[in-house]
């Protein structure tokens, strides 16, 4: 899995844990609601700017956004991830 398809994973992941709709991350991130909708198909690749962005609208950490997970939602240790 690529890092924008992680992103995309996490994004709606993590929005549907904070309980918001694409259209409220948009509002507080100042993005479009189609914009965050392509993020979470990995339609798109996200800049940097854009990551924080939607970190902040989240109350998250931008690593948090592109961070691989194994099934069980743990944090993959750095020898575990492939490269």
């Amino acid at each position: 899995m690529d890092l924008k398809e992680v992103m995309a994973t996490n994004l709606r992941r993590l929005r549907h844990a904070k309980g918001m709709t694409q259209e409220e991350l948009a509002e507080r991130a100042g993005l479009s609601a189609r914009y965050i909708g392509a993020i979470e198909r990995a339609a798109v690749s996200a800049s940097v700017t854009v990551l924080g962005q939607v970190a902040d609208a989240l109350e998250i950490e931008p690593a948090d956004l592109v961070r691989r997970t194994l099934p069980d939602g743990q944090a993959a240790a750095p020898s575990e991830r492939q490269g």
